[in-house]
């Protein structure tokens, strides 16, 4: 039902984020669809082949084939995938933690959009992460602002009365993203502000 609902948000469809503490805040994914502010940050640092993970609708993924940056887009939903290739990018229906193509040999991989928060534990997903990136290579991430509390969220999507299953999410903070890379196994991590998000750099 999670990837139903969230299929359907792509569509166009309305649907909700929704927290246990019975919070809902609006899934906004027409956003995921053009270029945001702040996008040009994040692709302009992609040397070499890139890996978008969470890859939505593809806006990257094809941005960055139409600058002739080898990339593929990996997302969870067939929707998406389908999105992602008919924007002119590469994509495959597959999740961060399955057997990804080129494992190893990707110089940059790409958490936007808070896609650091996958699995609710961004510790285990950069170490994942560093298998998929070849020696010396770079994860581009988008985090929350400096300040900002780093937690576990259970939450679900729900439209209407039809909601998905509780899935954790992470919200990472800038300010403890240098502790949670080098628990990763990461040297350093650095954090900058870029129209209203917060990017940083891991390596």
């Amino acid at each position: 039902m999670i990837g139903e609902l969230y299929a359907d948000a792509l569509a166009g469809e309305s649907a909700e984020l929704e927290y246990v503490d019975g919070t809902r805040v609006p899934l906004e994914a027409a956003r995921w669809f053009e270029p945001i502010d702040g996008d040009e940050e994040l692709l302009s640092r992609c040397a070499g082949p890139t890996l978008d993970i969470g890859s939505g609708p593809g806006r990257l993924t094809a941005a960055l084939t139409r600058r002739g940056v080898r990339s593929l887009g990996i997302d969870i939903t067939p929707r998406a995938v389908a999105l992602t290739r008919r924007a002119g990018g590469f994509a495959l229906l597959r999740d961060v933690y399955d057997d990804v193509p080129f494992s190893g040999r990707w110089a940059t991989a790409l958490l936007a959009d808070g896609n650091i928060g996958i699995g609710g534990h961004p510790e285990a997903l950069l170490r994942r992460v560093g298998q998929l990136l070849r020696p010396g290579g770079t994860v581009l991430a988008e985090v929350a602002p400096p300040g900002t509390r780093s937690r576990v969220d259970r939450v679900r999507l729900r439209r209407g009365r039809v909601t998905g299953e509780w899935f954790a999410w992470a919200t990472v903070s800038a300010s403890d993203l240098g502790r949670v890379a080098l628990a990763a196994g990461f040297t350093e991590a650095r954090c900058w502000p870029a129209h209203g998000r917060w990017l940083a750099r891991i390596h």
